[in-house]
């Protein structure tokens, strides 16, 4: 495999921005992209005002944060962000459709020794590599929100990936200091979200009987398990909006109405109340919250 140098990162929204500026930290040439241009200046707004902080902090030196500033870029054209990439991580929306879209672009664009990885937490790479016409080189680098704190990273094989493109992954994951697992075949939701899921379907359902308020919910799991936060904290820091098109996309794969969202969970998201991002989710995050 090529020395990887060069990364694209499609989709410059929570988790994107945060995988660029963490793989530029590391030394990385990364170019992120968006369709959107307000999200764009939002991202490098955030960058810039993270490596000040940290500068600030003595936590970086303010040569360090230099090289991260050179090493990043942002754009609005995929073709400039991802022509000359050796890896390209794909962040955008939980939909396989717009993802297989990106997936058969990027096809056209990049050379053919880059390898393609989807952040999907949940959209096995297994059906997007037929979009390409290099499914060995394709595979899921699932990172955790938020990325510059979360140091886990799954990376997953599908029955297409070649050993060399999951230990390529793997090692650009060491460099970012990340902790990678690899998975060595494809299953829903991987391992973490496996796990969370189970809580979180329970807390979900013992809130919509009326058993206990979420609140309560939240005190049980974090006083009684030891958990760092509650199952509806968790869904307020991930976003709700990210739950409710995860159930959705699972139930149109399969059409059992047992994957269909919580119905509290579609409450909140025709409400937009979609957790930290809006500044409400199930709990209050504005100035009088």
């Amino acid at each position: 495999m090529q020395n990887i140098e060069s990364i694209c990162v499609v989709g410059a929204g929570n988790m994107g921005h945060q995988i660029s500026l963490c793989a530029a930290i590391a030394g990385f040439k990364v170019k992120c992209c968006d369709i959107n241009e307000e999200i764009l200046h939002r991202a490098g707004d955030f960058a810039e005002n993270y490596l000040s902080e940290r500068v600030a902090k003595g936590k970086l030196s303010e040569e360090a944060a230099q090289r991260t500033r050179a090493n990043l870029s942002f754009t609005l054209s995929l073709e400039e962000a991802a022509r000359n990439a050796d890896l390209v991580i794909e962040a955008v929306l939980e939909n396989l459709a717009i993802k297989r879209e990106v997936f058969a672009r990027l096809e056209k664009i990049c050379p053919a020794h880059t390898i393609f990885a989807t952040n999907s937490s949940y959209i096995v790479s297994s059906r997007l590599a037929d979009a390409t016409k290099r499914p060995g080189q394709v595979c899921n680098m699932h990172f955790f929100n938020p990325v510059l704190v979360m140091k886990l990273v799954e990376v997953v094989k599908g029955p297409h990936t070649t050993e060399e493109t999951a230990t390529a992954v793997m090692e650009v994951a060491k460099k970012m200091g990340k902790i990678p697992v690899l998975l060595q075949k494809e299953i829903y939701g991987f391992l973490v979200n496996r796990i969370l899921t189970a809580i979180r379907s329970e807390a979900l359902y013992l809130y919509d009987l009326g058993v206990a308020s979420f609140e309560d919910i939240d005190r049980a799991v974090v006083h009684g398990l030891g958990h760092p936060m509650g199952p509806f904290q968790l869904l307020d820091l991930t976003g709700i909006d990210l739950s409710y098109h995860v159930h959705m996309e699972r139930y149109r794969e399969s059409g059992d109405p047992s994957h269909k969202p919580s119905p509290v969970i579609v409450e909140k998201y025709v409400k937009g109340e979609w957790g930290r991002k809006t500044g409400k989710g199930f709990y209050d995050y504005s100035a009088n919250g």
